[in-house]
């Protein structure tokens, strides 16, 4: 099995959440991880949000950011994707952001792993299968 990964699912699992045995579980079970390039930079976005609101350290960010890095086995370039992840953004007038991440599951027949319940519910409407 491939699993897609977002930063959403990433940081379920990271920080110990409601979902994370079962995002681990899906993790564990894949062949391959995938995700889109554009995960690294969010992901690190994210927990730099988490060090400004005093939430987390900055050894801590940085020890969760190369956690998070090392859940993918392979990203995939967002130039191959671009015009694909477009289209649908357009079609579900959904960020684009996240349709990178829909066609990345779409094209390599992936599960998604994802905490974003709007993006869950597009991806289901476009036969997607959800962790």
């Amino acid at each position: 099995m491939t699993a897609v990964i977002d930063v959403c699912g990433a940081m379920e699992i990271l920080l110990q959440k409601e979902k994370s045995p079962q995002f681990s579980k899906t993790l564990q079970e894949a062949a391959l991880v995938i995700a889109p390039d554009l995960y690294v930079s969010e992901l690190t976005n994210t927990l730099w949000k988490y060090y400004r609101a005093n939430i987390l350290n900055k050894d801590e960010c940085v020890q969760y950011i190369k956690n998070g890095i090392n859940y993918v086995d392979k990203f995939i370039n967002s130039t191959e994707i671009w015009q694909e992840a477009f289209s649908e953004g357009v079609n579900n007038k959904h960020s684009i952001y996240d349709m990178l991440y829909m066609v990345t599951a779409r094209r390599n027949d992936g599960v998604f792993i994802t905490n974003d319940s709007v993006l869950a519910a597009i991806c289901r409407n476009n036969n997607i299968q959800i962790c």
